[in-house]
């Protein structure tokens, strides 16, 4: 029964999001509280909720026959006034704005509903740490009178914040759950339809003939596989649990440590999302929210995205280097031709977004373009059975990322209701005294503590209310602030003591979460660099003449070389301490714009390439 309700709403919610998206799209307070009905009662139900530590279970509705009968009653009370609520939101759309500003107690009594099902919902699929950053968002708006400072405002009550939260687009209905409801969830189901048709193999297939045969070869086409499955997946952790199965015990086998394995695919999955053209989603929440044309942005995060997976794919090659591994393959190679097929939708979104089509419309038509391209051979083609298990995957995978974009818009409503993001950016200003490398600084510092433990879309929409506009003060151009801080708000998944991407990853390989983590931080290091590099040499956002965009993404690109080789200890051979300090100087010199700081570099570089010596024996991962 539970298994037949579930098809049900994911066959329903997929149709919904179809249709609004191909053929009659509806208004924000019709489509986004209809969306949250829909994702809110599959994750009741226990679809894409938190079943064990650190995972999701995306595919399966979980443990109802494990549930007391108040629990169930629970959930049944939790769907129902999810269901109400939203049904009373659409049948009352024209009056709720007719009455605007006199609430009434049916309007209350809907929004507390709602917020209560909306941090319930949160706990379950994305734990703890977004709900307390809720709380203490509505702590902060109604203690305003008694703080001190900057934090000190006016005040709000009850009446005033449900109405600010749930009956504008301010706030539980606002930018983030409107984009979850208008493309994400169509890009999800996107992901899982090529995923169920083989797609996800062929992406390992392309990176295993692209690096399989280099040294550290299974290493390299872990990393550019996650790399290609993460920018679908939009989740670093559910990235590295799809893929991390595959790659992780292909790592060890291959000569590589269980902490380092899991290390390589935590980094690699949490880099997906930096990488275009989908970039998890967080693309188009960017473009949503800095009106900026989303070709334009993931144009401008092509470089970045390439420096870190240079960084990475470097540090494997280096780590191999001292391990004295040399290139090789293990296990028999899955073809490729059958499957090559299902590039085609991928192709064609990026077509439609290039031709300057909307997200919404080119989500669509990639869904109906996966879904006909999987028919085209046998080896592709779905069996009901498989059909249902991608329905329930989309559906998992949505409701994760609805239940953290309504509970990230109670924060972004109490901040626009009491405009803490501005008190925020004077104090960045006043702490950096105006300085912009203290004030970069400080914002990333915030940003990865705003970020653990949160997904990506609920941290870059927290992070884009408090602490963007300080940058954009500072003369930081739009895009590269919001970039900023989408950069840090991601690797707060490799950073201890919240990497949950790590601790996937160390679950995954059987090694120590905390060595893992660490570990990870280290090969993911250009991800904390990467920031501060386009945002004072703005030509890798391929803002500039051909010349200077090529000068610095070259110097750039030796400059991450030289940091994997420094943190990995090795070049053409092992390297001393001495040697890797003077190179990891050397690194940052390059990374950095200026040609005198790039003149230094390379200078160091050339000096310890030719100074290394051979290969030294293998010492084991």
């Amino acid at each position: 029964m539970l298994r037949v309700a579930t098809l049900f709403l994911a066959v329903g919610a997929a149709l919904f999001h179809l249709f609004s998206a191909g053929v009659s799209p509806f208004t924000a307070l019709v489509q986004r509280p209809v969306h949250l009905a829909f994702m809110a009662t599959l994750g009741f139900m226990g679809v894409g909720a938190r079943v064990k530590a650190g995972h999701l279970e995306q595919g399966d509705p979980g443990g109802a026959s494990g549930k007391t009968p108040w629990m169930l009653l629970l959930d049944a009370f939790l769907i129902a006034a999810v269901v109400i609520s939203a049904i009373y939101m659409v049948s009352e759309n024209e009056a709720l704005v007719r009455r605007s500003g006199s609430p009434t107690a049916l309007d209350l009594a809907g929004g507390l509903l709602t917020l209560l099902v909306v941090l319930e919902l949160a706990r379950r699929t994305t734990g703890w740490g977004l709900v307390v950053v809720a709380f203490a968002a509505l702590a902060y708006a109604a203690a305003g009178p008694y703080l001190p400072g900057f934090l000190a405002h006016r005040g709000y009550g009850f009446t005033r914040l449900m109405e600010h939260l749930y009956l504008s687009t301010e706030g539980i209905w606002g930018v983030p759950l409107g984009v979850s409801a208008d493309f994400v969830y169509l890009f999800v189901l996107f992901g899982a339809l090529l995923d169920m048709a083989g797609g996800g193999a062929l992406l390992i297939a392309l990176a295993d003939r692209a690096t399989g045969r280099s040294r550290g070869g299974p290493a390299k086409t872990a990393a550019l596989a996650s790399a290609l499955m993460g920018s679908l997946s939009g989740s670093a952790v559910a990235n590295v649990v799809t893929t991390g199965t595959f790659t992780i015990p292909l790592m060890k086998r291959s000569g590589f440590k269980p902490f380092f394995a899991g290390a390589i695919e935590a980094a690699a999955s949490t880099g997906g999302q930096l990488m275009p053209p989908v970039m998890g989603a967080g693309a188009f929440i960017l473009a949503t929210w800095t009106n900026i044309p989303y070709p334009q942005v993931a144009v401008a995060a092509i470089v970045p995205a390439v420096l870190y997976y240079v960084a990475l794919l470097m540090a494997i090659h280096f780590r191999a280097g001292r391990m004295g591994l040399e290139g090789s393959r293990v296990g028999r190679r899955e073809p490729v031709l059958p499957r090559i097929h299902l590039l085609l939708p991928l192709g064609f979104i990026v077509l439609l977004l290039a031709m300057g089509r909307s997200p919404m419309r080119a989500a669509f038509w990639g869904v109906v373009t996966a879904l006909g391209v999987s028919f085209l051979t046998r080896e592709t083609r779905p069996d009901p059975e498989r059909m249902e298990k991608a329905l329930v995957a989309a559906g998992g995978g949505a409701v994760q990322v609805a239940a953290a974009c309504a509970a990230a818009g109670v924060v972004v409503g109490v901040a626009s209701l009491t405009g803490i993001g501005l008190r925020m950016s004077e104090l960045i200003i006043t702490l950096s005294q105006g300085n912009l490398f203290l004030a970069l600084l400080l914002t990333g510092v915030g940003s990865i503590v705003l970020g653990m433990g949160l997904p990506t879309t609920a941290a870059y929409v927290v992070l884009a209310a408090l602490g963007a506009p300080a940058l954009i003060q500072l003369g930081v151009p739009v895009l590269a602030a919001h970039l900023f801080i989408f950069y840090f708000g991601c690797i707060s998944n490799v950073t201890p003591p919240v990497s949950l991407a790590a601790y996937a990853a160390a679950g995954i390989a059987g090694a120590p979460p905390l060595r893992t983590a660490w570990t990870a931080m280290v090969l993911a290091f250009a991800g904390f660099l990467v920031p501060f590099m386009f945002v004072y040499g703005p030509a890798l956002l391929l803002d500039g003449t051909v010349g200077e965009i090529g000068l610095v993404a070259g110097t750039a690109v030796a400059g991450v070389t030289a940091l994997a080789a420094s943190t990995m200890g090795y070049f053409r051979g092992e390297l001393a301490y001495w040697e890797r300090t003077l190179l990891g100087i050397g690194a940052v010199a390059l990374i950095f714009p200026g040609l005198l700081s790039d003149g230094l570099g390379l200078l160091v570089l050339l000096f310890i390439f030719f100074r290394s010596g051979t290969m030294i024996p293998a010492r084991g991962g």
